[in-house]
């Protein structure tokens, strides 16, 4: 995968020939330094834009070459979105929020898999609440419940953590690890805190638009090791 943004003595290489298989049922973290292409690898992955050259594949469904219909439709169904900023409409409650991509889609989820959802959060008891009489942890469950109720192959989360204090940030990262190994789910996270990816399966790490490494069972120390390895060789280099 390549993505070039500009033309001509401007243009920049975002990504370099980036080949990465993400597997299903795993929590992958994606690091490197600002500028490093973490988030533009996320954003063609998701749909979000559009690579120059290469093949992206969610499943079995080409992104790549998508009318701008097909990607809303498989945006809709196949993947889940959080991000730094909770995106939560203020006028609606947490359901209204939780539930408002598959109103638009003009489905309905189950209701076990709903209830599911929704003690696995642990927001059974604020659902009737709006965004501004809840605290920034239980605006972002609220998100992350949104991005789990469709049921998506994939939740791609971004920064999910940055807008959040250690506490509520660390319950935010419980909950995703517990819905992949609880519930199956496939997500794939940007993150620059070694401590956010420590809760990954897998952790790959980008420099200068390529693929530079990557690790197995993270913890926070064995992550910050390999930024700091990273930096030394971008220094070096």
């Amino acid at each position: 995968m390549t993505k070039l943004y500009g033309a001509g003595e401007a243009q920049v290489a975002a990504l370099r020939g980036v080949s990465v298989e993400l597997a299903q049922g795993e929590f992958t973290a994606i690091m490197g330094p600002s500028g490093s292409g973490k988030s533009t690898l996320m954003h063609c992955l998701a749909g979000l834009d559009a690579v120059t050259a290469g093949d992206v594949f969610v499943g079995d469904l080409q992104v790549n070459g998508m009318s701008d219909k097909e990607l809303t439709r498989m945006r809709r169904s196949q993947i889940g979105f959080i991000f730094q900023q909770f995106n939560l409409l203020p006028t609606l409650t947490a359901e209204e929020n939780i539930l408002l991509p598959l109103s638009i889609a003009g489905r309905k989820p189950s209701k076990d898999w709903f209830d599911r959802v929704i003690d696995t959060v642990g927001l059974a008891g604020r659902l009737a609440h709006r965004p501004t009489e809840l605290s920034g942890g239980q605006q972002q469950r609220v998100a992350c419940a949104r991005a789990l109720v469709s049921q998506p192959e994939v939740i791609f989360a971004d920064e999910p953590t940055g807008n959040l204090d250690s506490t509520s940030g660390t319950e935010v990262l419980k909950f995703l690890q517990y819905s992949v190994r609880t519930l199956g789910q496939t997500i794939v996270m940007v993150t620059h805190d070694p401590n956010a990816a420590s809760y990954s399966d897998r952790v790959v790490f980008l420099a200068d638009g390529q693929i530079v490494d990557e690790l197995r069972e993270p913890t926070a120390d064995t992550v910050l090791d390999m930024m700091r390895k990273i930096d030394v060789q971008a220094r070096v280099a």
